[in-house]
């Protein structure tokens, strides 16, 4: 991993829907870290640097310092809940990790060689199927993304989760479960191009259409 990112939040002491509120109503953001042998503990972020810290996509497949109070803990940030229509962060929650146990996280696919793919350049269009994988491995394995190379993809052709290098020690959890779920991940499809017959009855309707009008 190339970088380690740093939440800084305080305990909370008072909980429900009420000092939720009251605590999004003064800037902070409600947050819960849980996980390992500690309890559960609420906690509030301030808004404005949680945003920030957001606006990385790395963040969301990293291992955080989450500092609580002056004392820091490992973390990985496994839920978020965003305002439906404001730019708006209303709760995270956090699980503390073990750098001797795997997790299980979802990291975000970049798709390399698009426009230039050998499909693409056929006339095709490429059609993504995800945006993201669930992995498992430990801590100091996690990626911060997986490349889906689309170089040598041709019209009608798909890559599927089998066909993504992954780094050592990082495993896709649903293809434990069978070759049934290797689902594709990004397809070439090819795009829609008019018939003779479809551009002629075209011609024929806008010349009825100019008729009518003149009448």
């Amino acid at each position: 991993m190339s970088s380690v990112f740093e939440f800084v939040a305080e305990s909370r002491d008072l909980l429900g829907k009420s000092a939720a509120r009251a605590v999004r109503r003064g800037g902070s953001v409600p947050a819960v870290v849980y996980g390992g042998v500690a309890t559960p503990q609420s906690i509030v972020l301030d808004h404005n640097e949680v945003v920030k810290h957001l606006n990385r996509e790395a963040v969301y497949s990293h291992v955080l310092d989450l500092k609580v109070d002056g004392k820091v803990e490992k973390v990985v940030l496994k839920a978020l809940q965003r305002h439906p229509a404001k730019a708006k962060v209303l709760h995270m929650d956090f699980m503390r990790v073990d750098a001797t146990h795997t997790l299980k996280v979802n990291v975000p696919l970049h798709f390399m060689n698009e426009d230039t793919c050998v499909g693409v350049k056929a006339g095709g269009v490429v059609m993504h199927a995800m945006v993201d994988v669930e992995v498992s491995c430990l801590p100091s394995a996690l990626p911060e993304y997986i490349e889906v190379d689309l170089a040598t993809v041709e019209i009608g052709q798909a890559l599927h989760l089998s066909d993504l290098i992954l780094p050592e020690g990082v495993e896709i959890l649903i293809l434990a479960q069978g070759e049934e779920h290797d689902h594709p991940v990004a397809q070439v499809m090819k795009t829609k191009v008019k018939s003779e017959d479809e551009d002629a009855g075209e011609e024929v309707s806008g010349e009825v259409d100019a008729e009518s009008d003149e009448g």
